[in-house]
């Protein structure tokens, strides 16, 4: 597939073995999964199937397309969802936390009664490449007296430090999809 005279990978979801497949040439295959719904489909069941494997209170979603896989999830699992939102996008009292970014700086909030002492959040986002946000995610959690469940990522750029960033502070990641960034 080409847009503006860039390949892109394409993805979709194969009937005969239940899977999504990838062909290789793109940085943003979950724009492709938002497209076709059987491979939405198969990538909120597995997030489902992950989260199986961690005990949790609430579901916390990154913006923004961290929104639309956290909110189906906490609809299935009947978890209230929590927004981690850009500056300034929350209405109340908000904790906040600044971090960096490959291309700058950037800040990421959370309503200050979101999370309650010693709640064990699940943190979603659609992909972990350095892992700035995610581990920006995980301070606004603590700070908020929450605890970090895990994270589920449906893309790890393996190839870039941010999955080995979390597991390294002995966070729980898993991701449905694995390919290099560069």
């Amino acid at each position: 597939m080409k847009i503006e005279g860039k390949e892109y990978r394409t993805i979709w979801f194969d009937e005969k073995d239940q899977s999504v497949k990838i062909i290789d040439k793109t940085k943003l295959p979950h724009q492709f999964i938002i497209k076709d719904p059987k491979a939405l489909n198969h990538a909120i069941d597995k997030i489902v199937e992950i989260s199986k494997k961690i005990e949790f209170d609430k579901v916390s979603a990154i913006e923004s397309r961290g929104f639309i896989f956290a909110s189906t999830v906490s609809y299935l699992t009947n978890k209230p969802l929590i927004l981690l939102r850009k500056k300034n996008k929350l209405p109340a009292d908000r904790h906040s936390v600044d971090f960096q970014l490959e291309y700058g700086d950037a800040t990421i909030e959370v309503h200050k009664d979101s999370i309650n002492k010693g709640e064990k959040i699940l943190v979603i986002d659609d992909l972990i490449a350095t892992g700035g946000t995610a581990e920006a995610a995980a301070k606004l959690i603590e700070i908020s007296g929450g605890e970090v469940a895990g994270f589920i990522f449906i893309i790890n750029l393996f190839d870039l430090p941010g999955n080995d960033l979390l597991k390294k502070k002995s966070y729980f990641t898993e991701s449905l999809i694995e390919f290099p960034g560069h």
